[in-house]
């Protein structure tokens, strides 16, 4: 039975990645046939990033009073529902109206998930889970680009995901009684949902090393955003690559991360989560210096594939290292505010490197991910530290 479910939750992370990647595909073909500026793009993406944050700090009330399993379903089937909307949608407003849906059922989807993986099962599956989750962004665009390359319209692509994720809806409520079952590692009780409070946001922050894994998962996903979102454009304006190699080579970040996490999830058989997340830390500085010596475009493009190995570790360990750091009572609530902040990153550091690059330069992104990452570097060890003590 817990194999059984493990394969339900490795399909799930398959299924919450499919369409994370989907609207960057399509949208080339949907602004013009919707008839708004190539910019607008953004308003969708920071809908469901705000719908994800709202969702994420929910998480803990949600997760106690239904149970993860019950949660997972719920939030898959909003995903369904919010995509065959995306697929019927003829205007800018519908699609407007539906991504704030989906962005719910995103944030309860990823925090719940996380939190049950994290105290039911070993590091190994953590990393191999969001490697899944990394397996599924890149379907989700050569799904799109197939039937767009067919003769097929966006909302066809939109259309699959939705039945997909309609059948992961169902596969996830006929698995609720092993979610139940579940008592993996003596960590828990199943998931039959906790009679315990759940903790206000102003609770949460105070408690030790809080702030410090806050600023760290917001950090991370600066980092990795930025990095997925104007790698590309690096290539293009600062090492004169093609806008169509370019767009191959920055493949290769998504690759470095789905193919990470994979090995990782050997690696952590004997490294600890603290150990995989500071080996992650000098990758991505290794990588960040190739990208900023300016040799040649080679180098560039070493480095953006460094940058997304040396991320693989660090989400995953992170998420699995909260019941360590704050006990297995207080691992929800913690992820919660982890995945909200991760969102803010994602929301704001991106745009503010694009004002950066349109105002001073582009040749300025390696900086910038840099001075992330020695933030990110102090905080995690911050956090360290704290809860060691606490």
């Amino acid at each position: 039975m817990v194999h059984l479910l493990l394969v339900v939750i490795y399909l799930a992370f398959i299924g919450l990645g499919l369409p994370d990647s989907l609207l960057g595909s399509a949208w080339p073909s949907m602004y013009g046939e919707l008839n708004v500026p190539v910019s607008y793009a953004g308003i969708i993406s920071m809908t469901i990033a705000a719908g994800t944050i709202v969702s994420s700090l929910q998480s803990d009330r949600l997760t106690k009073w239904l149970g993860a399993g019950k949660i997972t379903a719920v939030s898959t089937a909003i995903m369904a529902v919010s995509m065959f909307g995306f697929s019927a949608s003829r205007s800018f407003f519908m699609l407007w109206l539906w991504a704030i849906p989906y962005g719910l059922g995103a944030g309860s989807v990823d925090a719940a998930l996380n939190n049950y993986v994290a105290l039911h099962y070993p590091s190994r599956h953590m990393s191999w889970l969001h490697c899944m989750w990394g397996v599924g962004t890149l379907v989700g665009p050569n799904v799109m680009a197939f039937l767009l390359t067919g003769g097929s319209s966006w909302n066809a692509g939109y259309r699959c995901m939705a039945m997909i994720q309609a059948l992961m809806a169902v596969i996830l409520f006929i698995s609720l009684p092993l979610w139940k079952k579940n008592h993996v590692s003596g960590t828990g009780e199943g998931d039959t949902g906790s009679k315990s409070a759940a903790l206000p946001l102003h609770s949460v922050i105070k408690i030790p090393g809080a702030k410090e894994v806050m600023f760290t998962f917001f950090c991370y996903c600066a980092v990795e955003q930025t990095a997925m979102l104007w790698g590309s454009t690096y290539l293009v304006l600062y090492n004169g690559v093609s806008t169509e190699m370019a767009a191959r080579l920055a493949s290769l970040f998504f690759i470095g991360i789905t193919a990470g996490r994979a090995v990782n999830g050997f690696l952590t058989c004997r490294f600890t989560d603290t150990q995989m997340i500071r080996i992650g830390q000098v990758i991505l500085a290794l990588g960040i210096l190739a990208v900023l010596i300016p040799f040649s475009s080679g180098s560039a493009v070493v480095g953006l594939i460094l940058i997304g190995v040396g991320c693989a570790p660090i989400y995953p360990s992170i998420i699995h290292s909260t019941p360590e750091h704050f006990g297995a009572d207080k691992s929800q609530a913690l992820i919660g505010v982890q995945m909200a902040s991760a969102y803010v990153g994602t929301c704001l550091m991106p745009p503010l490197f694009g004002l950066i690059a349109n105002n001073i330069s582009v040749s300025l992104f390696p900086v910038y991910l840099a001075v992330i990452l020695v933030l990110m570097v102090i905080m995690h060890e911050r956090l360290v530290k704290k809860t060691a003590q606490a």
